[in-house]
């Protein structure tokens, strides 16, 4: 007589019907009252245990529990502005400096209302839900691709004529005769008639490349903002605006001097290969 050696005497297995009735249920149901199943309302509903139920979908790798969001790009010309961005990333053109720029707005100084309790054996670093905010700051950066270092200012508003205000400290640290291509988003404040204006007035200075719209992947200075919010914001408490800001220019200091850099590998082709996959899935 067959005897599953791995089942407790008396426990029927699960009918294969049972597995697959709940796997199609759970893809293709959702309760009258809710978003998402849960391991305890599969089980009433299939009147089999909530850790069976949690085997099941454990073993159909199926997680009803997490949501992935994804975008693709609406942009009709997003393959040309893909080819020029990687293009610039990968075969940079001589006598030239490619710098990806944005602006990372509503920075926000918060002070805990009490201090924050460091890291202990068995205890996270703790700090307060409540908060004092002594404002907001808008850090204006811009990435060399080719040597890493970073330009920044921070501001007090975002607007068109803040970033041609960056734009002239671009120009005026950059070394002269050389050709500055600037990689951005499609911002409104990128292209008001304020920076056309600007940038008229210096022929030849400035040649602009626009990523394509839900691309922010593709704007490397995108990975830095992550790394000095990660690194040095988040998890800080500030007693002022002016100590946020300072706090801000000097890990651009340090990072600069680190000579750390973000090296860009992927080609066109293989990036199309990429999105035609997910495309496919979904």
């Amino acid at each position: 007589m067959l005897q599953d050696k791995t089942r407790k005497p008396g426990k029927k297995p699960i009918p294969n019907s049972v597995k697959n009735e709940l796997t199609r249920f759970v893809c293709q149901e959702k309760p009258q009252d809710g978003t998402h199943w849960s391991t305890r309302e599969l089980s009433k509903h299939f009147g089999i245990s909530h850790t069976a139920v949690n085997r099941i979908l454990k073993e159909r790798n199926i997680k009803p529990h997490l949501v992935k969001k994804f975008q693709f790009s609406t942009d009709k010309e997003f393959e040309s502005k893909l080819a020029d961005v990687v293009g610039l990333y990968l075969a940079p053109p001589e006598n030239s400096i490619v710098f990806c720029v944005d602006e990372k707005t509503q920075i926000q100084a918060l002070q805990r209302s009490q201090p924050i309790l460091p890291l202990r054996p068995g205890l996270p670093e703790r700090q307060t839900h409540d908060y004092e905010r002594h404002g907001t700051t808008t850090l204006f950066a811009a990435l060399n691709v080719a040597s890493g270092k970073v330009i920044g200012k921070c501001t007090k508003s975002h607007k068109a004529q803040d970033y041609v205000d960056f734009l002239k400290v671009l120009e005026r640290k950059a070394p002269k005769k050389k050709v500055l291509h600037i990689i951005a988003d499609n911002n409104s404040s990128h292209k008001a008639p304020v920076v056309r204006e600007y940038l008229a007035k210096k022929p030849g200075r400035f040649i602009e490349h626009f990523i394509p719209t839900y691309s922010s992947w593709l704007n490397m200075i995108e990975r830095w903002f992550a790394e000095i919010t990660n690194k040095r914001i988040r998890r800080e408490s500030w007693n002022s605006l002016k100590e946020l800001e300072e706090a801000i220019i000097e890990y651009i200091i340090s990072w600069n001097e680190s000579g750390r850099r973000f090296c860009w590998t992927k080609t066109y082709d293989e990036i199309k290969t990429s999105i035609e996959k997910v495309r496919d899935k979904l």
